[in-house]
This record gives structure tokens, C-alpha cells and sequence, in this order.
């Protein structure tokens, strides 16, 4: 049960990337998880997808560490008050943590996945 309900949480994510400029990139970064999810609820474990998943989304991140950086920097402003970005990293920022919530789950399905298949 618990993988259906991860698995919608990330279907309503990419739902509301719909109107976005970019919505075609974060609606799959938001599937991704969601269809890991489906498939560990059907009991399918693909490791090594996962653990490719998990160097994408790290490197990804990687790439938005100065945008944090900037961030902190300036006082760690809030990022969720409106929609419209006052600064050119707010928007970076939102995405960054995005990047880090599909991380996690993908880091969990990728230890349920070495714990349910051959090595």
C-alpha cells in the first residue's frame, strides 16, 4: 500500500509541473519515482535502473550547489511565498529540492531493490 500511495504523491508532482515552461523535463523527473513505485508494489526490483537513477539525480544536483549557495548567502529567503521568482535562483532552489525529494525515494526503492534481487 505504501508504494501506491508514494506513487500517486509523485503522479500529483508531475501533474502540477503541467503548465510550466519546462514541464516536459519535470514531469519525468517526477515519473521516474512513480512508475519505481508501481513496480516495487507489482514486487519487480530493477537495481540497476535505480542505481542510475540515483548518479543522474545526484550529478543534476551537483550542478545546482552555487545557485544554493547564492541562496544561503542572501539569507535563505523564503522560496515558497509566491509562485513568480524574485530572483533567478529561487526558481533554481525549488528545483534543486525537487531533484532531492525524487532522490529519496529513489534511494529507497534502490536499497528495497538490493535486498529483493540477486546480486
Amino acid at each position: 500500500m505504501k508504494h501506491l500511495i508514494i506513487a500517486f504523491l509523485f503522479l500529483l508532482f508531475a501533474a502540477v509541473q503541467w503548465n510550466d515552461s519546462d514541464s516536459y523535463v519535470w514531469i519525468s523527473v517526477y515519473l521516474a519515482p512513480a512508475v519505481t513505485a508501481l513496480l516495487a508494489f507489482k514486487g519487480r526490483y530493477y537495481r540497476y535502473a535505480t542505481f542510475i537513477l540515483l548518479i543522474v539525480l545526484i550529478l543534476w544536483m551537483a550542478s545546482y550547489v552555487p545557485h544554493i549557495t547564492q541562496w544561503i548567502e542572501d539569507g535563505m529567503p523564503n522560496i515558497a511565498g509566491s509562485m513568480k521568482a524574485e530572483s533567478p535562483y529561487i526558481e533554481l532552489t525549488r528545483e534543486f529540492f525537487g531533484l532531492f525529494i525524487c532522490l529519496v525515494a529513489i534511494w529507497y526503492y534502490y536499497i528495497l531493490a538490493k535486498k529483493n534481487t540477486q546480486p
